[in-house]
């Protein structure tokens, strides 16, 4: 393959600019990281450690292999709303006796580990990766149970979590959970349906009522350890299969239960030497203008994040507003779909036909986002641009190899789902700190609206009153700007997390390899492309 050449000058005015703006936003980036590894906060971080108990974190880290990464999933959800950031769960993948996994992990130190709205759905995105990519998943489990004060919010849509788990098992992916302390009532089905349960001496609590129900629903008086501590299930109800001696040894017994699941990758490929990026990836900061509306060369990032800057670009004359080609990434084959301005139809036709191919080779393909959305206009609505978007839409929406997605730049309109939006189903999508995503731009929408008012004003014979509508403009333009960057998506889990641009390989190195542990195979079976 052909190396990427670059244009990039570190030292022009326009590059310190950008990298300046970046590094500003990928500084807020790790303050916020910070305040979701701070858990409940001290005071309850101080109160579980006086207990004798690990922090999540800290579990998950002696579970993995030495020096082995782990990806956190979604660590901002919630953020700027009322609850904790991170939500008072830590999801994401990690290497277990060299088997890639998905791990949940309750945090106790916000609220006991009880479970609200965005917790539920953090740890249901976990669950959805597991099943998608087959990764056995691993919960370390401290729980309170369900939020009570938001319990409607929560337990039609919870009763999910258990369905997944047996689901799971069926398909052979094996869930394993690590009971640390207390998982009450609908909690108690975690250990209840997963196919591997430890539970801690001295601190494992499991029952579906609690001492104050019993004694409510049957006037039985009855202590937390006779009804649900580690010892009786392990040597009386048989719900537990393991009895660790202590947090520590559990996860030890964990590590070994990893080990016999003679677990192996079902994907294949046809591997090529790793070899790293030709350009500092540090130039990354640099490259996305930091006025997102002006454009920036997507191929300077490419040669940024995969193997020795190689890229055969395909179709490389046509349709030139869209950039695809084939690469390797960490020695996996990939497929690049990435904007280079806003799509017109021969770039919509190009991106189908390449979707495609990529699905004949069964070829894994990368998304990456930075879209207006699809051009607009008399002569491009005559020209057919409508049944062209479909197109690439219909080769997104039905392409089965795995499609990874990261969004460097704008996600506007249509353009969100033809470049596999979060609605697209890609096995994992991620975010820069530039992130903006919205029906379509703040200025953009405030001016629509203002349009329509003052034609309705017309139509009605009215005035139209033009100080109220520079003041509803402003106000619009304030409200989308906050609603469509990236911090506020990612508490909504529109992604699974902001990442600091310099990271992009390491992260989509080590999707991809998780998503080859299920079968990686393209389909023939599309629906009508419209002529």
């Amino acid at each position: 393959m052909p190396v990427l050449p670059t244009r990039v000058d570190p030292k022009s005015e326009t590059f310190r600019a950008n990298y300046a703006a970046m590094l500003e936003q990928v500084r807020y980036l790790q303050e916020q990281l910070a305040l979701a590894r701070a858990g409940g906060g001290q005071k309850y971080v101080e109160r579980h450690r006086q207990r004798g108990k690990l922090l999540p974190r800290e579990r998950i880290e002696l579970l993995l292999d030495p020096d082995a990464p782990f990806l956190e999933l979604s660590p901002l959800a919630a953020w700027g709303t009322e609850y904790t950031v991170g939500a008072g769960v830590v999801t994401g993948l990690g290497v277990v006796k060299g088997v890639e996994c998905v791990i949940v992990a309750n945090d106790p130190t916000v609220k006991g580990g009880a479970i609200n709205p965005y917790g539920l759905e953090k740890s249901l995105r976990a669950l959805e990766i597991s099943a998608k990519n087959r990764l056995p998943l691993i919960h370390l489990t401290e729980s309170a149970g369900a939020d009570l004060p938001v319990q409607s919010k929560i337990f039609v849509p919870g009763g999910k979590t258990f369905r997944e788990i047996t689901r799971r098992s069926a398909e052979r992916v094996p869930t394993i959970c690590l009971v640390f302390g207390s998982s009450t009532a609908g909690g108690a089905y975690v250990p209840g349906m997963s196919d591997y349960v430890v539970m801690v001496k001295g601190q494992a609590k499991v029952f579906l009522g609690g001492p104050p129900l019993v004694k409510m629903a049957t006037n039985e008086d009855a202590d937390e350890e006779s009804l649900g501590g580690a010892e009786m299930h392990s040597r009386v109800s048989g719900v537990s299969d393991y009895l660790a001696e202590n947090e520590f040894d559990a996860i030890r017994i964990a590590r070994e239960i990893v080990g016999h699941l003679n677990w192996r990758k079902l994907g294949q490929a046809r591997m090529r030497p790793v070899e790293e990026p030709r350009y500092d990836p540090d130039e990354l900061l640099g490259i996305p203008s930091a006025d997102l509306r002006k454009p920036f060369e997507v191929r300077e990032v490419i040669a940024r994040i995969v193997d020795g800057s190689y890229f055969e670009e395909f179709k490389a004359n046509y349709g030139t507003t869209l950039v695809t080609g084939w690469a390797h990434l960490h020695g996996y084959p990939l497929g690049i779909v990435a904007n280079n301005g806003i799509l017109f139809s021969d770039s919509s036709q190009k991106a189908a036909q390449f979707i495609q191919l990529c699905n004949k080779i069964d070829v894994p393909i990368l998304f990456l986002q930075n879209i207006t959305g699809y051009m607009v206009g008399v002569q491009y609505e005559q020209g057919g641009i409508i049944k062209d978007g479909a197109k690439m839409i219909n080769a997104v929406a039905n392409s089965t190899v795995p499609m990874f997605t990261v969004m460097i730049g704008s996600s506007y309109g249509a353009g969100n789902y033809g470049m596999c939006g979060r609605a697209y189903d890609p096995r994992f999508l991620f975010t820069w700190p530039n992130h903006r995503i919205a029906v379509m731009g703040p200025e953009q929408l405030a001016g629509v609206m203002s349009i329509v008012r003052r034609q309705a004003a017309e139509r009605a014979g009215q005035v139209f009153d033009e100080e109220q509508d520079r003041m509803i403009r402003q106000m619009v333009v304030q409200q989308i700007e906050q609603e469509s960057n990236a911090f506020y998506a990612t508490a909504r889990l529109w992604d699974d997390g902001i990442i600091d641009p310099r990271e992009t390989r390491t992260v989509l190195g080590i999707v991809i390899s998780a998503a080859f542990n299920n079968v990686v195979k393209g389909t023939d079976s599309f629906g009508v492309f419209r002529m």
